[in-house]
């Protein structure tokens, strides 16, 4: 049987890298932030939660606004947008689907930009009911490096990287006996964000099979 786990605490975020960069957006973006506004009305956003970026690299510096009732936060600026959100799970994807393409939509109706890849991270800590985590995690251990110690090991990291794809991991540094997943993928820029749900969720419940676990109902 599957070890039971919980997921308290948990993130997700999709970076949209532009094709080109839109320097507007950074000169001149008046029209771009009443419109990301305007999308963001029905979440409820308030003046106080539309912050100007002006530190880091020109392609860090742009518009954040919160949304404070999902948790979440749209930043854009003349390379790239950003959407973030905490205490995520697949019951809120739809939700959050549609927040993503009203963001999106009322960017890209004030700009010249163009998505031309999408990256995504998902970042779990995971609780297993019963189980210490490193019996689920420890497997994962090449046995070579295994056989260095003959006691069990009290913690173990692993990542591994292909060309759009990234999984990290590790014991949990925010919950104890909890387990850190990080699950990276690239998109194409116009891959239907349904689609990219769906292949999340598989990624998702792929790496936990492979765990031997399975998220409380």
């Amino acid at each position: 049987m599957p070890e039971i786990i919980t997921t308290p605490i948990s993130y997700f975020e999709i970076e949209m890298e532009y094709a080109e960069p839109d320097l507007k957006m950074w000169l001149d973006r008046v029209n771009v932030v009443q419109a990301v506004w305007t999308a963001l009305k029905p979440w409820n956003v308030s003046v106080d939660d539309v912050e100007i970026i002006q530190t880091g690299k020109l392609s860090e510096q742009g518009i954040k606004f919160k949304i404070p009732q999902k948790l979440s936060s749209f930043f854009f600026g003349p390379a790239y947008c950003k959407f973030t959100r905490d205490s995520t799970n697949w019951g809120v994807a739809e939700e959050t689907i549609g927040i993503i393409e009203a963001v999106t939509t009322a960017l890209l109706s004030q700009t010249k930009a163009v998505i031309a890849k999408r990256k995504t991270t998902i970042v779990l800590h995971a609780q297993p009911k019963k189980l210490p985590f490193i019996q689920i995690t420890g497997p994962l251990v090449p046995p070579q490096l295994a056989a260095v110690e003959a006691e069990t090991p009290k913690t173990m990291a692993i990542v591994v990287k292909w060309e759009k794809r990234k999984i990290t991991i590790d014991g949990s540094g925010s919950l104890a006996n909890g387990i850190f997943l990080r699950f990276e993928r690239e998109f194409d820029g116009a891959e239907p964000y349904e689609e990219m749900a769906h292949q999340l969720k598989a990624d998702e419940d792929q790496i936990f099979a492979m765990l031997g676990v399975q998220e409380e109902a």
